[in-house]
């Protein structure tokens, strides 16, 4: 790190910029993608949305750190450094064993998760933001010498896995329940359009005969008069 600072001091400082600019960016963006995960999940009773909206918390808190390190006089310490890489190698080792641990109950169980638009919509939009932002953090993570700036990037890496995963499995569900259930919705309406014409005859056919039956239905007869 001090090479690059004495050779370009300038260059290097705008890289530090640029690297605290870019955690922020992912720290509102984990923000928005917890909450709306969690909200979906909850709203599709899909677990596994709900835990992607949870593990953007460990993400964020990288991001936290990373924003930390490049603040202030810690910009050029590595003694910030150090402790920077330390703490984002933790939220990584947090982060790993959740999607490998996710990744195993899904196949072992069978398990789907429901059909949500919103989560689908996250989804896409995980798979595609995180690998520019993971692409360009270890860009700079190599320039700056910071281990801590490329472990963030990694992250978003992983994140982007885990996201492709959950739209996977959003998918796959909604094409399943979509081509299996398109023969029901049918057979339901026709048994409750037979049912209604059914309904119809009783209600309507006695009525509707009754009338042409009056109609047909001859006054009786006078009693025969009397002779005189």
């Amino acid at each position: 790190m001090h090479e690059l600072t004495a050779a370009s001091p300038a260059g290097w400082l705008h890289s530090a910029r640029r690297a605290r600019l870019l955690a922020w960016a992912s720290l509102a963006w984990m923000t928005l993608e917890g909450a709306v995960g969690v909200a979906a999940g909850v709203a599709a009773g899909s677990i596994a949305l709900v835990g992607f909206g949870l593990d953007s918390a460990i993400e964020g808190l990288a991001s936290v750190i990373v924003i930390w390190r490049f603040s202030g006089s810690r910009t050029f310490s590595e003694t910030s450094e150090r402790r920077a890489q330390r703490a984002v190698a933790v939220s990584f080792f947090l982060l790993a064993p959740y999607v490998a641990a996710v990744s195993v109950r899904d196949l072992a169980t069978g398990a789907h998760p429901e059909t949500s638009w919103v989560g689908i919509a996250l989804a896409i939009s995980s798979v595609v933001l995180m690998p520019a932002l993971g692409r360009a953090k270890r860009r700079l993570g190599a320039r700056l010498g910071s281990a801590a700036t490329s472990g963030e990037g990694a992250q978003n890496m992983l994140c982007a896995y885990l996201a492709a995963a959950v739209l996977a499995g959003l998918l796959g569900n909604a094409v399943l329940l979509r081509g299996g259930g398109q023969g029901r919705p049918r057979g339901v309406a026709r048994r409750r359009l037979l049912l209604g014409h059914a309904a119809d005859r009783r209600l309507t056919i006695p009525s509707g005969r009754s009338a042409p039956r009056g109609r047909r239905r001859r006054p009786p007869s006078r009693p025969p008069r009397p002779a005189p």
